[in-house]
């Protein structure tokens, strides 16, 4: 770290002409790998679970607090949290749920036993055939040549040594059949395998939902989980945390799974060593913090104060690659600013964790000689005002939020939207530079079935990005598959009004937002972007980058994951 590498960042015009080696793979995420393994040292950082999820766990029971509290609950109901989360263990491990829908599913239960019966009988009939035919007639030829034998005009030594060389042609060509056989047969359980559309019969549980057949669905669920695996092939992972998902929607434990697993929580290094395989193996956040450090450092060329304001801070992953290129700014390092925002967690500190990522910057700073000032907010961002952000005179200010704006609810019951206030809030600090990372998705949509139907394709889509860019048994994988895949489908899927916090829509549907409220979208410098084509060479070759008017899109064979792009007030 005394001699850290050079990122992908131009200081002034002169340097905006990047070479293909400042824009390599290596460059930048040595930073972030270095400040990733510098947390990873801090002592106490093992007793403490993961960020992400606890916020947004936060707000998303805090509607179920308010029900509680002004008696909007069913008083009738005895522990209904323990007991929804138990009909749900129940349902996953085969037993019947203590629910109004046992009957149906302990008669869907008995009838796949039976049909499983019949299944395995009349596959065991067909096996014990197979056997007979392939076991059999390979004797009686060996027989057969016996017989012949001795019925020539050989002597019978001779005939002997002549039945003996026979056997053992017929024994090797034996074998070979049996081993062709046993590779057929591989193949054809392959097939079989192949043959059930996981896909289809999620879709199929979906309208089973939508039509509240109980009965139905525990059938398909059942199918799914004998094809399923967290540690199968790409469609079998996602037809596992789908069938998770489906499951608790059926038992009414969604929130519940979402935010209460205590035995499922994992600890920051955990989370830290999973989000370090991430970068390694995904582009998304290399070429994100690429577009976003080059475009603040081209803005600040001349700034003597840097003020940067970060919506959805979290980790702070972003931010010791712009300390690093800041320090070698010609004449200087302007002074850094940064308002690191996120979600309140749990307990009673709920900035506490916004707190250790402005620990761990102010020490980043130190280290390569940037002054930083630094202020923690640790709230819902609809209610932050601009008091709160502490701008001040003669300082340039940059609003930054990537990927996290679709965790802040869109309409709340009394038509006021949140989305709306955090977007005014922005046009309001009047920056110069409003900097946007969006997760595009399509899965926001009140109707169950198209929800669930875009959440399948957006899923189908990381899985089979992380099956041809991750090890399949890599633990790591597994870990963020689990925590992040996992817990962000079972949000999706299982919640519904406020509890459900995964909200993401498209580009197109921000960009209008964003006009809507009085933002103006501005061009990205194509010096930036052919820097970022460059990055996109070292990583596999099914990664996309394409330009939609003044939007940078990312994705993965085709389908668009993530959009970038750069705002700034309309009257500016």
């Amino acid at each position: 770290m005394n001699n850290p590498e050079k990122v992908c960042v131009p200081v002034d015009e002169s340097s905006s002409s990047t070479t293909e080696a400042e824009c390599s793979k290596g460059k930048e995420t040595n930073t972030l790998i270095n400040f990733i393994s510098d947390m990873l040292m801090e002592e106490d950082l093992g007793d403490k679970p993961s960020m992400l999820h606890d916020l947004l766990a936060l707000q998303a029971t805090e509607k179920s607090f308010y029900d509680a509290l002004t008696n909007n609950v069913d008083h009738n109901s005895d522990n209904g949290l323990d007991k929804s989360f138990s009909d749900s263990m129940s349902l996953r491990h085969g037993s019947e749920p203590r629910n109004q829908t046992s009957g149906d599913y302990s008669g869907a239960k008995k009838n796949r036993s039976r049909e499983d019966s019949e299944l395995t009988e009349h596959n065991r009939s067909n096996k014990q055939l197979a056997n007979n035919i392939n076991e059999e007639s390979e004797p009686l030829e060996m027989y057969d040549g016996m017989l012949i034998c001795f019925n020539s005009d050989l002597s019978m030594q001779n005939c002997t040594e002549a039945a003996k060389c026979k056997a053992e042609q017929k024994s090797q060509q034996y074998e070979q059949s049996k081993e062709l056989l046993n590779k057929r047969r591989m193949k054809i359980n392959v097939t079989l395998k192949e043959s059930v559309d996981l896909r289809s019969l999620l879709m199929q549980c979906a309208q089973a939902i939508s039509n509240f057949d109980n009965q139905t669905l525990s059938y398909l669920l059942s199918e799914i989980r004998r094809h399923s695996s967290p540690r199968g092939d790409a469609v079998e992972r996602v037809a596992h945390y789908f069938a998770n998902a489906l499951e608790a929607r059926l038992a009414g434990t969604g929130i519940a799974l979402y935010t209460a697993l205590e035995s499922k929580r994992r600890s920051t290094i955990e989370i830290l060593k999973a989000y370090k395989l991430y970068f390694l193996s995904c582009p998304f956040m290399h070429m994100s913090n690429i577009m976003a450090n080059r475009t603040i450092i081209n803005l600040a060329s001349r700034a003597t104060t840097l003020h940067v304001i970060d919506f959805g801070i979290l980790y702070g992953f972003q931010w010791p690659c712009l300390i690093n290129a800041l320090s070698r700014r010609p004449g200087g390092p302007p002074k850094l600013r940064i308002t690191g925002i996120d979600f309140p967690q749990p307990g009673f500190r709920p900035s506490e964790r916004v707190e250790d990522t402005c620990r761990r910057l102010v020490k980043y700073g130190e280290r390569f000689g940037v002054p930083f000032e630094y202020n923690a907010i640790a709230q819902k961002w609809d209610t932050i005002t601009l008091e709160d952000l502490k701008i001040k005179k003669n300082e340039l200010v940059v609003v930054n939020s990537m990927y996290r704006l679709h965790n802040v609810a869109e309409v709340t019951e009394a038509a006021y939207s949140p989305r709306d206030a955090v977007l005014n809030l922005i046009k309001e600090i009047n920056p110069e530079m409003f900097i946007h990372g969006v997760t595009n998705g399509q899965f926001n949509s009140p109707f169950f079935i198209t929800r669930f139907k875009e959440a399948l394709f957006h899923f189908s889509t990381m899985f089979d990005m992380f099956e041809a860019t991750m090890p399949r048994d890599d633990k790591d994988r597994l870990l963020y598959e689990e925590q992040f895949f996992g817990k962000e489908a079972m949000n999706t899927i299982a919640c519904e009004g406020t509890e459900r916090v995964e909200c993401p829509e498209t580009y197109k549907y921000w960009q209008g937002r964003a006009v809507s409220v009085g933002l103006r979208q501005v061009p990205i410098d194509q010096e930036i972007v052919k820097c970022v084509r460059k990055v996109k060479r070292d990583y596999h070759e099914s990664f996309s980058l394409d330009e939609d008017g003044k939007w940078i899109l990312v994705g993965w064979k085709g389908r668009v994951i993530q959009g970038f792009s750069c705002w700034t007030p309309t009257h500016n």
